[in-house]
């Protein structure tokens, strides 16, 4: 089991975190990239990289054949997974094995016997871990999967039976609309995980999601570190992860983690994993799955303990025990993540694509930031859009909670759009900083969608603000030398010019003046005096007697604009430029790029507001593309399986008369 070269089958921020740890044990290390992330960290920190394709996964990192025949060309020994992509790959782990290589993670046997969440069920049942009643067989026919349902009862959840991450995982409330849910969730899992299993389970209305973290060696040691909250989810996937849970008492952490060693042991199970439960208001708890890999959450774990999980799992796989025994392990103090997306939560959390113009991290006491992006690269539509986690870490629950929303609001990322005020308005709910929330937090506190921060006029009075100085800065660059207290400086009443900036979906009317010291800015028939002063790698923005922090960066004509959590971009319209809109009328455009997966109607046929015209599949996901008006199709431009860039017209709407 001897060896002294990694090969890390990832990108991304898991694999810079990889990299890092292999490289402070002695180890030497590999990187595999693509042409989209040629300037990724991870292929800088490894000591040698090797190019596996283009962009696209299944041509890349899902492609086994191409990772093992880079192990082989650098002299790996080893193989680490990190999380996603190849990791849950049963037959990937014993090609790995086969080529005399070791797999960083649990034998091919284990991630197949857990790899499937039915077969995975029955053996927890079987092993007396307590499990959510369901349906996990075999016969897999509509009819079959109805019976089934009516025994269960409604509501209840369908879940692919092969994968996770919230992919082909839907609630069902009512009876009428369950075969077409099963379609749905077939069609997602086939495309994610290759198969379209699927099992039923009863819906356990808004329980806590709590996980164990496992570790198990070769020497028959297993035992666990503790538990992660996960229940802050949006469409079954984690957005806040924190440990420990916070309704967690020393007597039920006992009985849940012997069931996750309980489980893990049904496996013959080696190296780190995490058993996941459904935790209800009784205190009741029932198996969820077993994901055989490290988590993305697992920096809270490491938070609380102290330990370093990637090097248990290297030492582990090169045949050492366990370093701890349970009554070894110790929780010390709290410690919260969350997950920065390149997304627009305001537009559907739409995944978002575009440069990394500014990327400045967090800093500070207790504060943690796993990235895996640079300056200067692109968002690549062809990867999850999770580019970065922010952990923070406190004696106390609050300390941990108000250290990550000051750290989130200081990681600051312009270029395109990420879910940061998202971020920061979750943590400062109610609910969750009473420890309170459950799966449910989201949908409660946003029933109609988060909608974001409303287009405060001072903040776009700064935009322009700055704008202008650059525009002056640039002038002054190319002139003679002018004192600083003539600037802005005339004789004259201040004769301000009118611009238009299109932030969002808005066009705004703004007007700019200067005056000694600042700017008059008027938007939208408000004036605001706003001066600015450069401050470190930021400025200090003065509007009235109010002050406020800001970093800010311009691309020709648009200025992103980061200010505690809120990250916005304006965009100065050119007279007689044309402007392009995502929807204008009723023409229906690819909001970003990705795949076709089907189409839902056909010429001359009438649609409503909000009816479903197509489904895109985008950076893993399936996003319904809806009709922003009433009216009739008047032209289909897509067919099933066409790759759209965005911006390119999906469908035309002749769009009904509602004047009366």
């Amino acid at each position: 089991m001897a060896f002294d070269t990694i090969l890390v089958a990832n990108r991304g921020e898991i694999a810079a975190r990889v990299i890092r740890t292999a490289r402070a044990m002695g180890l030497r290390t590999v990187a595999v990239y693509t042409s989209a992330d040629a300037s990724s960290p991870h292929v800088v920190l490894a000591d040698e990289s090797v190019w596996i394709g283009a962009g696209p996964v299944g041509d890349s990192y899902l492609d086994a054949g191409r990772i093992l025949d880079a192990a082989r060309r650098s002299g790996a020994g080893a193989i680490h997974p990190g999380y996603g992509f190849l990791s849950e790959n049963a037959v990937f782990a014993q090609a790995v094995a086969e080529a005399g290589m070791v797999f960083i993670g649990p034998d091919a046997r284990a991630i197949a016997a857990m790899g499937n969440k039915a077969g995975a069920k029955r053996m927890m049942i079987a092993a007396g871990v307590p499990c959510v009643p369901g349906y996990e067989g075999a016969e897999q026919s509509d009819a079959a999967m109805t019976r089934a349902a009516k025994q269960i009862g409604f509501p209840l959840m369908v879940k692919a039976a092969a994968g996770g991450g919230g992919r082909g995982m839907r609630l069902v409330e009512r009876p009428e609309v369950l075969e077409q849910t099963l379609m749905r969730a077939r069609s997602e899992a086939l495309g994610a995980f290759g198969s379209d299993e699927l099992i039923l389970e009863k819906a356990i209305i808004e329980p806590r999601h709590v996980e164990f973290q496992v570790f198990a060696d070769a020497h028959g040691n297993v035992i666990h570190l503790g538990e992660r909250d996960c229940s802050v989810q949006r469409r079954h996937q984690k957005v806040v992860e924190e440990a420990p849970c916070p309704v967690m008492t020393p007597e039920l952490r006992a009985k849940m983690g012997a069931a996750a060693v309980a489980a893990a042991r049904a496996v013959d199970y080696r190296g780190a994993g995490t058993v996941e439960f459904l935790l209800d208001a009784s205190g009741a708890f029932y198996f969820l799955e077993m994901n055989t890999r490290l988590q993305v959450e697992h920096p809270v774990t490491e938070m609380v303990t102290g330990l370093d999980l990637v090097e248990w799992q290297i030492r582990v796989a090169q045949g050492e025990a366990l370093p701890l025994g349970q009554d070894d392990v110790r929780l010390d103090g709290y410690a919260i993540e969350v997950r920065l997306y390149a997304e627009d939560p305001a537009n559907g959390y739409l995944p978002a694509t575009g440069p990394v113009l500014r990327w400045q991290p967090a800093t500070g006491a207790g504060v943690r930031v796993d990235a895996g992006i640079n300056e200067g690269q692109d968002i690549s539509p062809h990867y999850d859009p999770m580019l970065a986690k922010i952990i923070a870490h406190g004696p106390t629950r609050e300390v941990a909670r108000t250290r990550l929303i000051r750290a989130v609001k200081e990681t600051v990322l312009l270029g395109t759009a990420t879910n940061s005020a998202f971020l920061a308005d979750v943590l400062a709910l109610a609910e969750f900083a009473a420890g309170e929330a459950t799966t449910g937090l989201l949908a409660r506190s946003w029933p109609d969608g988060y909608a974001g921060a409303t287009k405060d006029p001072e903040m776009v009075a700064v935009a322009v603000a700055v704008l202008m100085q650059h525009d002056r800065d640039t002038a002054l660059a190319l002139a003679g030398h002018i004192a600083t207290d003539q600037l802005g400086w005339s004789s004259a009443p201040v004769l301000p010019r009118g611009l238009m900036l299109a932030v969002a979906d808005d066009i705004i009317s703004c007007s700019a003046g200067a005056f000694v010291g600042g700017w008059r800015i008027g938007v939208a028939g408000e004036v605001f005096d706003v001066s600015l002063t450069t401050m470190g790698a930021g400025l200090r923005a003065r509007v009235g007697e109010a002050t406020h922090d800001v970093m800010a960066h311009i691309e020709v004509d648009t200025v992103f604009l980061a200010t505690g959590a809120l990250r916005f971009s304006a965009r100065r319209l050119r007279p007689g430029a044309r402007e392009d809109s995502a929807q204008v009328g009723g023409r229906v455009t690819a909001p970003m790029p990705g795949l076709v997966q089907s189409v839902a109607v056909e010429p001359d046929t009438r649609v409503g507001k909000g009816d479903m015209l197509a489904v895109l599949e985008a950076m893993k996901m399936q996003h319904q593309i809806v009709a922003p008006v009433a009216g009739c199709i008047r032209t289909v431009h897509v067919k099933t399986g066409q790759s759209l860039a965005a911006g390119d017209i999906i469908i035309e709407i002749e769009e009904e008369d509602t004047a009366e």
